[in-house]
């Protein structure tokens, strides 16, 4: 059993390092986040891009036009309440699309989390990231703020609820 084990983390290790993400998924609640963004969407024109719970759409669009971005490859999602919700509410819509692969943009600060969150619920639709820290000069965030979400994030694969009231409203968690 261990074996196989070895061998499924290592075919997933090899099938991340070789899927070419096909947009980037941008997780609100820091302004630098969309601004990240939209400088590496514009040096990678080939990317959808896909902000859940950003900035207002003025300032979000006002972002992504500075620079350069046709307005037509970004997708706002407000429906997001917090972090586990950032994925939840977009992964069947990114599946639909033809997207197996993504870059997640977020604070380096926050990213161990989203990635626990990410493993879960992109994987549970076979979609894969890689992830893209913003520097934030934060230190990292508590693990039981990981390990609470990662808990979410299961409870969602496993019966459709976030499990969103167990978690601070939005710009808190």
């Amino acid at each position: 059993m261990g074996l196989s084990l070895v061998g499924a983390i290592a075919y997933k290790q090899i099938r991340n390092y070789m899927d070419t993400p096909q947009a980037l998924l941008v997780l609100g609640g820091a302004l630098e986040r969309e601004e990240f963004a939209a400088e590496f969407a514009r040096k990678n024109p080939q990317l959808e891009i896909w902000v859940s719970g950003g900035s207002n759409q003025e300032y979000a669009e006002w972002v992504f036009s500075q620079a350069g971005i046709d307005l037509e490859r970004v997708h706002l999602d407000y429906q997001a309440r917090d972090t586990v919700t950032n994925f939840t509410t977009l992964v069947d819509q990114l599946k639909s699309q033809g997207i197996d692969s993504v870059y997640l943009i977020t604070s380096d600060d926050h990213m161990r989390r989203a990635q626990v969150i990410g493993e879960i619920v992109l994987g549970s639709r076979g979609i894969t990231f890689k992830p893209l820290p913003v520097p934030s000069g934060r230190s990292p965030e508590p693990i039981e703020k990981t390990i609470r979400d990662g808990a979410r994030a299961i409870l969602w694969v496993t019966t459709g609820y976030t499990g969103a009231s167990f978690a601070p409203a939005q710009g808190e968690d």
